[in-house]
């Protein structure tokens, strides 16, 4: 990675966490729907959506229409940005942290900032327009192509590669959707 990229990730990060510590986390709006589920240590999806098993209790939300519509589109930007089923797991567990798979517009004083779609990513950070980041596929792909400049994403926890991308105030927070990021990915990808 080269150092402006870095110095810029790193600048990002410091301002993202200033926000969190004074505005708290992003969905604090949001009815909290999820579910405890026991950790799990072994996968049925194999190594290829799961390759660490999922680190603590797992969260898990029901989908409204709208909700599977933008993991289907998920799902379609990364395989048109020719990445795997690995990489669509990591994008869903980050949409689900970020929005719960809504595709958020600003929300006044319940703001996180100027961040806004399924990613809650910042016109002010650079990630496009509000009519950019509030489109599934151009944030999605966004998203991808922070996660590719990440070396060794594939091979590292799912928090700490979404971490790495979207420099979040609370960054173990991901952890806890990557079950059901997985299980999206197993039940929509050949679609």
């Amino acid at each position: 990675m080269n150092t402006i990229l870095r110095k810029s990730i790193l600048g990002i990060a410091g301002l993202a966490f200033t926000g969190g510590v004074f505005a708290g986390p992003v969905a604090a709006h949001a009815v909290d729907t999820t579910h405890a589920a026991k950790p799990v240590t072994a996968t049925v999806q194999g190594d290829k959506l799961i390759p660490h098993g999922v680190q603590g209790d797992q969260s898990r939300i029901d989908l409204n229409d709208e909700q599977t519509a933008n993991v289907k589109a998920i799902i379609a930007a990364t395989k048109k940005a020719g990445m795997d089923e690995r990489a669509a797991v990591v994008s869903i567990a980050t949409a689900l942290q970020e929005s719960k798979l809504e595709n958020l517009g600003h929300l006044g004083d319940r703001n996180d900032h100027d961040s806004q779609g399924l990613f809650q990513q910042r016109p002010s950070s650079g990630w496009g327009t509000v009519e950019q980041i509030t489109d599934p596929e151009y944030s999605t792909t966004a998203f991808l192509k922070g996660l590719k400049q990440v070396d060794g994403w594939q091979d590292m926890p799912l928090t700490k590669a979404a971490q790495t991308v979207q420099v979040s105030a609370y960054p173990d927070h991901y952890a806890q959707w990557e079950q059901q990021a997985a299980d999206l990915v197993a039940k929509h990808w050949n679609k």
